[in-house]
């Protein structure tokens, strides 16, 4: 069976520029999505956060600018189906990457509050591409890459194709202006052949071999089937 690791943020606020904790955590349909996607492709999937944490729903993910009723209703009820699930995640420390086929970050601004700076999540992320290993990271996840800066001979997604959450959806979000820093902006200087959809707002996947990352939440479906298609 197929076993996937799916690395999810904890963290409850994003640090603004003023110093301001605007609310946040995970982005409701860029998890459920995925995770239902790979359970009924018969994959295992196992929830892993820093410390085992259990991780919050970014409240704007469950509103009514988060999509239309019949998607949000579904995703609600998904959410709710896996409440035992995410109430007890397990602790990334004590993960052992290569026990799984695929390593997962769904998105939400959590991510670049606490997996841009995690060393762990950096170490699992420098292993998984050093052996090959297939890794996945939606949305804003990819915040999780900057983590590998430092990494001995450089971050290995350098020079690779990535894609992730751009400028225009941060300003799109009425965030850019507050945001200490943009995820498009930090990938490129990372050193990544950052990519992205004609239009902000489209579903977006680049793949660059063992890696995959999705632009943004309408991207989660099309980035979960892909990897079944590619994994099965």
């Amino acid at each position: 069976m197929t076993k996937v690791l799916m690395i999810v943020s904890a963290a409850e606020h994003w640090t603004l520029n003023d110093g301001t904790l605007h609310p946040t955590g995970f982005w409701a349909e860029e998890l459920v999505t995925p995770y239902s996607v790979f359970a009924e492709a018969g994959w295992d999937v196992d929830v892993a956060t820093p410390g085992g944490v259990a991780p919050t729903v970014d409240k704007v993910s469950l509103d009514d600018s988060a999509g239309d009723a019949d998607t949000l209703a579904a995703v609600k009820a998904k959410l709710g189906a896996l409440e035992p699930v995410l109430a007890k995640p397990l602790n990334l420390d004590n993960v052992e990457s290569a026990d799984y086929d695929l390593v997962f970050y769904p998105g939400g601004h959590g991510p670049m509050e606490d997996l841009a700076v995690n060393e762990t999540s950096a170490r699992i992320l420098t292993e998984r591409m050093a052996n090959n290993a297939p890794v996945a990271l939606l949305c804003h996840a990819p915040a999780a890459v900057l983590a590998t800066e430092n990494a001995q001979g450089g971050s290995p997604f350098s020079g690779r194709t990535m894609t992730g959450f751009s400028n225009d959806e941060e300003r799109a979000a009425g965030l850019a202006d507050k945001a200490p820093w943009l995820l498009e902006d930090r990938l490129v200087a990372l050193g990544a052949e950052y990519t992205k959809a004609p239009e902000a707002g489209a579903p977006y996947v680049a793949v660059d071999g063992n890696l995959y990352t999705g632009q943004n939440p309408a991207s989660s479906q099309k980035l979960a089937e892909r990897l079944v298609n590619d994994l099965a």
